[in-house]
């Protein structure tokens, strides 16, 4: 089996555009989207969004997560504050969203890493070493901080 994952942290908007939250947090995201940059009737994407991206090969998810906050803890309550004023501009919640993505039997994703760790044991297929993950009280009280969503979507490539 093959798996490729990413993580990222994400605040969202239809009203505030990614150079606003930039502006507003002093933090360069790694990525943006632009409400209806692809389709304006009806818009595609929905919403702005400002991301700090996780690609990073070979990390267990929760290794990734840790790259995110390791670059945004120190910064989390600012963004929380952030996305209570963007949840009340859009008149919903769930502006803020860590995002775990992940695609089995993706073409780009990592062999499963058959080779035992011990002497005394055997790693079968399926039992692939990124799977698995868990959240760090840490992460927890980051999510807690910003207000954030915690979004597991997993795929099947193909």
């Amino acid at each position: 089996m093959r798996v490729h994952q990413y993580v990222y942290f994400a605040l969202a908007s239809s009203q505030v555009p990614a150079a606003d939250i930039t502006a507003r947090l002093g933090i360069k995201p790694d990525e943006v989207t632009i409400r209806g940059s692809r389709h304006t009737e009806p818009p595609v994407p929905v919403c702005h969004t400002w991301r700090i991206v996780c690609r990073k090969p070979g990390l267990t998810v929760d290794e990734q997560i840790n790259q995110i906050l390791d670059r945004l803890y120190a910064h989390a309550y600012r963004i929380g504050e952030l996305a209570t004023e963007l949840d009340q501009i859009d008149g919903s919640p769930g502006s803020s969203v860590l995002q775990v993505v992940r695609v089995f039997e993706h073409p780009d994703g990592e062999d499963a890493d058959l080779t035992s760790p011990a002497e005394d044991l055997q790693i079968l297929p399926g039992q692939h070493q990124l799977l698995g993950w868990h959240l760090e009280t840490r992460a927890l009280e980051f999510l807690r901080r910003t207000h954030a969503e915690l979004d597991i979507d997993e795929y099947a490539y193909g």
